[in-house]
């Protein structure tokens, strides 16, 4: 008798607490019994409302009567009533329990199995952007190669550059000065044969004065 009394104590405990401090309703829910009787009363002689609530069923607490044990409920379908205070638990019974355990379970298997394929996919995305980041450091390496040809082909085109200019330049300024030259011949032979020209005119002239000469001289007489 004394180990019920202890029970009961241990079972209002909870329920003495909640009801203690004002806050929203508190929920409870009926113990491992098969079935407890709503009563429209805190008492066995109140008129029976329900003949049977299973275990296990969620009840929304409105008021309790240590006096007289009892607790007064309202179920989800908004039907309210009073109850043995010993058959309410603040946990859902063990039977809930396993079954939310075993929602939940699911859930997170489900989770855990979203999660590894979240994880093989980034493991694929990240090899394929390991193979990925490899090729653009080769194609990298060989456009820095490629650069580096560049820019020496380019520094030697600019020096052979540099030097046809100055071959040109040489060219060109030595062309100048064969056709100066070429000029200063032309000016000679010019010169050369003008001088020719005269000396053969003053030849012809030198032989044209002899023969008037020659001529003018008075002949003399075979006689003489």
């Amino acid at each position: 008798m004394q180990g019920l009394q202890f029970y009961r104590v241990m079972l209002l405990t909870p329920l003495l607490v909640l009801f203690s401090t004002p806050a929203a309703a508190a929920t409870a829910y009926i113990s491992d019994e098969l079935t407890v009787p709503l009563r429209s009363g805190p008492s066995n002689q109140h008129r029976i409302l329900h003949r049977g609530l299973p275990s296990g069923t969620q009840l929304e607490i409105l008021g309790t009567d240590e006096e007289a044990g009892f607790t007064q409920i309202r179920t989800v379908r908004g039907t309210e009533g009073w109850i043995r205070s010993q058959y309410l638990v603040t946990q859902p019974i063990a039977k809930t329990r396993l079954v939310n355990a075993q929602a939940e379970l699911r859930r997170v298997n489900q989770q855990l199995t979203r999660l590894r394929e979240q994880n093989n996919e980034l493991t694929r995305n990240n090899q394929s952007q390991a193979s990925q980041n490899q090729q653009d450091s080769s194609r990298i390496q060989a456009l820095e190669n490629e650069l580096e040809e560049i820019t020496r082909v380019s520094a030697n085109a600019i020096e052979t550059h540099k030097l046809n200019q100055q071959l040109t330049e040489t060219n060109a300024r030595l062309r100048d000065e064969l056709d100066d030259v070429a000029e200063a011949r032309n000016r000679l032979e010019d010169n050369a044969e003008n001088q020719a020209i005269l000396i053969g005119a003053g030849l012809i002239l030198l032989g044209l004065l002899a023969g008037v000469i020659i001529k003018a001289r008075p002949q003399r007489s075979a006689w003489n």
